[in-house]
């Protein structure tokens, strides 16, 4: 696989798939949602391996450290092979604890509203 000595970061964080978009993960970078060391880290800053991120997508913060270089999208299974998710339990958690606790907004089934049916019933019973 290509590795390459520069990288940009927001080609990187749009290669292993953190960012649909290269220019979303381009906003995400002049933001200030992806930090290095705790300062925000600039799109062109370059990418090396070793170096660890803190990266705010729209449904997780995730840290990750750099493994490997990759300059082209490649499936989810092959690109997660470039970094290492070291993202604290407590943000996992509260993920999962807001999932478990997320509404679609539907109704749960008989209860609520009456059915047609139950309408035509409660009917008849007050004739």
């Amino acid at each position: 696989m290509p590795e390459k000595e520069k990288l940009r970061l927001d080609k990187y964080l749009w290669s292993i798939r953190l960012f649909k978009t290269r220019a979303e993960a381009t906003d995400a970078c002049g933001k200030g949602k992806v930090k290095y060391n705790g300062d925000a880290a600039k799109a062109s800053k370059s990418v090396s391996v070793g170096d660890e991120y803190e990266v705010k997508t729209e449904h997780k913060r995730w840290r990750i450290k750099v493994t490997g270089l990759l300059d082209h999208r490649l499936q989810y299974s092959e690109a997660i092979n470039y970094y290492i998710d070291i993202t604290p339990a407590e943000e996992i958690e509260r993920l999962q604890f807001q999932s478990a606790s997320f509404n679609t907004g539907k109704r749960q089934s008989k209860i609520g509203r009456p059915t047609k049916k139950q309408r035509r019933e409660l009917d008849d019973f007050m004739e």
